[in-house]
């Protein structure tokens, strides 16, 4: 491994042995540290007692990453070991989460959309008001279809102080160059009393362009969706009462990010190594977007027949739209000579789904807690071409019921639990025709049935103070992407029952780690192997296009991460992750293929620092970095060519905040080195692409401002 490896690897051991004898003292005299609690569970459960690798970005950690870049996935994959770099754009194509595709919430309502991944869910809410994020890693089936690679719970902010509070805050970077200011500001307004607490945000936002740190104008990516030069807005609504043991709560959110449509796309120079850039001017078409609109209606009856009741209704209604493209996919002679048809797509997902739990603790006898539900889904989805209003992915409706019990078991310093999840699943097509590039092939309707028991056992024995290890296998239900797959049949006679890429994917995965957690820190290694026999790989052929192949994957890796407060204002943190997934050319074949960068992260390592001088001010220093990878070498698998390389770089950021009479002041440097590199994802996946090999952000400043009044 390079020093850097090795440095980080040294201090997280070091945050975990630094001060063990002082820190027994410590705990005999005043207890264990304060747990986490996380909710992702289905129940309230302290971090402690869950057997798996469970993480919690604090508000604290996620206001420092904000301030140096409002990128959701960029604080992902600053605090997520196993997450993959960020893309820096609005499409999150390669944001993985242990080379598998996490599910993604928000308050428990699904924001992914698995029938036809357009991979635009990383937008979706405001960052202000994420009060925290939980993480489970690794496959599971506690909240439903898509978490073969785990679970990202965005929790939202609730009222916290008596009475009414209003808030103002305004964040805004810049490289200094006429067109790059970005800014946002948003309104809160919070109450809370005996009668109703509530909270409700409005926020407005501006992006404009970015700049290289060679001081050339950033790539703008028109197709799949860019950050860049756009403009969003976001109203969130919470309102919520307790009477006694029970609590009704609603949440509204309604989320817009769309593009200027100020700057065309400037295709980089492949053998002089100049990456993608942009020019003034107006793309074809309309804008790329997304538009979310969540809803949620929550009841909670903590006492109830001697456990805790809870049910939740939801709906998401999400759409995305692609830029124009004259892409060979589009064409259709009947409309426009060949090669002159410009056309965009675009992605309608509408779900409504309800949740029920209910948990008891000491069934029949002491220490077993029981917990039963049951989960209703309905999904929706469809892609269109918004240009010339055809039909490319027909109206997928997907209804799902399952009903889950898992009973966990309590025994002095052991927990043992485990669980059951029944999936019944229905996926109704109607008869549909493929574009005119597919053969404008009739495709008789249907439907596909799967009925699929996923299952979890796994143990945690917290064997000394502060210190625990544990076991656990669980199991991931999905789909591949049903869109992708029935947009390209080219065969003719085909029905949608037959279609074997419809078969479901179930993913298991083993682990084993220990964790150790107390007053000056905390430290947690652990090793899993994720297996799907019958996987999920995209591969790009020659054409540009991308198939689905069913075929067996498997993931292997290490996660090691740490934090050590050796005095009350400083502490020092760190990770390292090790992603090695493999597949296969077709079934049966040998598994000797490397998963490439739209499936999996490079091996990465992030070290940190926060410091306090004052009671009023915190710094934060942290440097990201990204191993070489190469993999594939000279592997074709029919027309598409998996050779990869990416030549691995670091990067620096630093952020300061400060609060004063006059409110809370921040300031950050993103790129603190102004290093020169291209992003992961274009080196390795896109390498030949002269329109998508896109350079990640020079040095920028920003500065923030909020007060509550």
């Amino acid at each position: 491994m390079k020093p850097v490896a090795l440095a980080v690897a040294f201090a997280c051991l070091a945050m975990a042995t630094a001060d063990s004898l002082a820190q027994q003292a410590d705990i005999n005299a005043e207890g264990l540290t304060a747990q986490v609690v996380v909710t992702a569970t289905r129940g309230e459960k302290a971090i402690d007692k869950i057997p798996g690798a469970i993480a919690v970005i604090s508000q604290q950690d996620l206001s420092s990453q904000y301030l140096i870049a409002d990128d959701p996935s960029q604080a992902l994959a600053t605090f997520i070991p196993g997450y993959a770099p960020s893309r820096q754009k609005m499409t999150s194509t390669g944001e993985s989460l242990r080379g598998r595709q996490p599910l993604i919430l928000l308050d428990g309502i699904p924001q992914s959309n698995p029938l036809r991944a357009g991979m635009r869910e990383g937008y979706f809410a405001d960052s202000f008001i994420i009060e925290r994020i939980e993480v489970i890693n690794g496959a599971s089936a506690v909240q439903g279809m898509g978490a073969t690679g785990g679970i990202i719970n965005y929790i939202t902010k609730s009222p916290r102080t008596s009475g009414t509070t209003y808030g103002v805050n305004v964040r805004a970077s810049t490289q200094f160059r006429s067109d790059n200011l970005d800014w946002k500001t948003g309104y809160s307004i919070a109450h809370k009393s005996d009668a109703f607490d509530f909270l409700g945000y409005a926020a407005v936002q501006r992006r404009g362009m970015g700049y290289d740190a060679k001081g050339r104008r950033l790539g703008i990516d028109t197709v799949q969706g860019d950050t860049l030069d756009t403009h969003g807005d976001d109203l969130f609504f919470k309102i919520g009462k307790t009477f006694g043991a029970q609590r009704l709560q609603l949440s509204l959110n309604r989320f817009n990010l769309e593009g200027d449509g100020d700057y065309m796309n400037d295709p980089g120079i492949l053998a002089e190594g100049v990456p993608t850039s942009s020019l003034p001017g107006t793309p074809v078409g309309m804008a790329a977007r997304n538009k979310v609109r969540s809803a949620s209606l929550d009841y909670r009856h903590a006492d109830l027949a001697g456990g805790s009741f809870s049910a939740q209704l939801f709906s998401h209604d999400f759409e995305s739209l692609y830029g124009a493209t004259q892409v060979a996919t589009f064409q259709d002679t009947r409309i426009a000579p060949r090669g002159t048809l410009w056309d965009q797509s675009q992605i309608i997902a509408d779900k409504l789904g309800a949740r029920v739990t209910f948990v008891r603790p000491d069934t029949l006898v002491t220490g077993l807690e029981a917990t039963f539900g049951v989960d209703f889904l309905r999904d929706q989805t469809e892609q269109r071409l918004a240009l010339t209003e055809r039909t490319w992915v027909p109206l997928l409706k997907f209804s799902s019921t399952a009903p889950f019990a898992q009973l966990e078991y309590e025994y002095g310093p052991i927990t043992v639990r485990g669980g059951v999840r029944h999936e019944n699943a229905k996926l109704r097509v109607d008869t549909y025709t493929t574009l005119a590039a597919y053969g404008s092939r009739l495709v008789q309707g249907g439907s596909a049935q799967f009925s699929e028991s996923v299952k979890n056992v796994g143990a945690i024995w917290r064997f000394a103070p502060a210190w625990s290890a544990f076991v656990a296998s669980s199991e991931g239900f999905g789909l591949p992407d049903a869109g992708l797959v029935l947009r390209g049949v080219a065969t003719p006679g085909q029905s949608v029952s037959s279609l074997i890429s419809l078969q479901p994917i179930v993913t298991r995965n083993n682990e084993i780690g220990v964790n150790w957690r107390a007053a000056k820190g905390q430290f947690g290694i652990s090793r899993y192997d994720s297996r799907s026999r019958l996987g999920s790989v995209i591969r790009i052929n020659s054409a540009g296009v991308g198939l689905v192949e069913r075929v067996p994957t498997t993931v292997k890796g290490w996660e090691v991460s740490g934090e050590w407060r050796p005095t009350k204002p400083l502490s020092i943190s760190g990770s390292y992750a090790r992603t090695d997934g493999k597949t296969a050319a077709a079934q049966g074949a040998p598994m000797d293929i490397s998963l490439g960068a739209r499936s999996q992260g490079p091996t990465k390592a992030v070290l940190a620092a926060n410091w306090k001088p004052l009671p009023t001010s915190q710094l934060r220093l942290q440097a990201t970095h990204l191993f070489n990878r190469d993999i594939n070498i000279g592997r074709v698998v029919g027309t598409s060519k998996l050779e990869e390389h990416f030549k691995g770089y670091t990067l620096v950021d630093a952020a300061a905040t400060f609060d004063t009479s006059h409110g809370k002041f921040g300031v950050s440097i993103e790129n603190l080195l102004d290093k020169q590199y291209v992003g992961y994802y274009s080196q390795a996946a896109a390498a030949t692409d002269r329109g998508n090999t896109f350079a990640g952000r020079g040095r920028t400043l920003a500065a923030s401002w909020s007060r509550m009044f």
